[in-house]
């Protein structure tokens, strides 16, 4: 048998957003910004559903756990995106990159099911309101909430083992700011065509899958909506709709951009841009969106500001 003569890997280097030393500091304070309104705005929701017995419902239960995604998957990339803007070698180890890679796969596909749940939730909410309190009890809220995580965690485990079994002897530049899946492969010695393969078909079934329930649910709520009689229940009905929708589609629409095309130079180039979306700006406005447009939030919000009003 001959012997093959390369050279292990035991580190990568994170090319980031731009080689541009100029930018870097620049792009160190918008990132840092980012990352602070997303969670302020995170864990101010999640306490805010936590401490205001009027959000003790299903849906807030299910967004207080997005929220907690959300959060989770934003920090296994910014600290160390934060890190390299200010470092001349932007180095990430073997183990930590790895480890990175599994927990990111992980939420992102935790928060696709999270988002389906909520879609779900909503149908029961409005289409069958009688059976709501015994169909939606804690027991079924709590399984509910665990079967995106064991699933989720199980895929990025799978994955991860999958990019494991590649050899990587050669470059170690990662062109991404974190170790994604289609840069990562590009760099591999050895035939990625299992990996390449699976990551096609976990992503492209995930999203496919997750976002049909999403579609289905909404097709029997808009008809039950355009069914009711009141303008107000309707009107309210629509309110309780529309921050889970708009979620959706900026998650989605980013998700399909991004895992959709085969792995390239071109596809990683434009992945970067793609991915800022999702990671970044996806879980820094969904405490908006929801707070905004959600008539309760805001009021628990308010009862909040004026107990802190009044103590003072």
């Amino acid at each position: 048998m001959l012997k093959k003569n390369h050279t292990t890997v035991t580190e990568f280097v994170l090319l980031g957003l731009t080689d541009r030393a100029e930018l870097q500091p620049v792009l160190f304070v918008v990132f840092l910004l980012v990352y602070l309104i997303t969670v302020i705005g995170n864990v101010t929701m999640i306490c805010l559903i936590r401490s205001d017995s009027k959000l003790h419902t299903p849906m807030y239960f299910f967004l207080s756990h997005l929220s907690f995604v959300d959060l989770c998957y934003a920090t296994t990339v910014t600290p160390q995106m934060l890190v390299n803007f200010l470092s001349k070698r932007k180095t990430i180890s073997f183990i930590g990159c790895f480890i990175q890679f599994n927990f990111f796969i992980a939420l992102v596909i935790t928060d696709y099911y999270m988002l389906t749940v909520m879609a779900y939730d909503r149908y029961m909410a409005i289409c069958k309101p009688l059976l709501y309190a015994s169909k939606m009890s804690m027991r079924v809220c709590l399984c509910l909430v665990a079967a995106p995580y064991i699933y989720g965690f199980a895929n990025g485990l799978v994955q991860t083992i999958l990019m494991l079994r590649l050899t990587f002897c050669g470059p170690n530049e990662i062109n991404h700011f974190y170790c994604a899946d289609p840069p990562l492969m590009v760099l591999a010695c050895s035939d990625t065509y299992v990996k390449e393969t699976a990551m096609f078909v976990v992503a492209g079934s995930n999203l496919s899958c997750s976002l049909t329930i999403i579609l289905i649910s909404y097709i029997f709520i808009f008809t039950a909506i355009l069914r009711m009689r009141s303008a107000e229940g309707r009107r309210k009905a629509f309110s309780t709709c529309g921050s889970h929708l708009t979620a959706v589609t900026v998650f989605y629409g980013t998700l399909f951009c991004m895992y959709l095309r085969p792995p390239s130079e071109t596809s990683v180039e434009q992945g970067k841009i793609v991915a800022v979306f999702y990671i970044f700006v996806s879980p820094m406005l969904n405490p908006l969106i929801y707070s905004l447009r959600n008539k309760d939030v805001k009021n628990a919000i308010r009862k909040i500001v004026r107990k802190e009003l009044f103590i003072k």
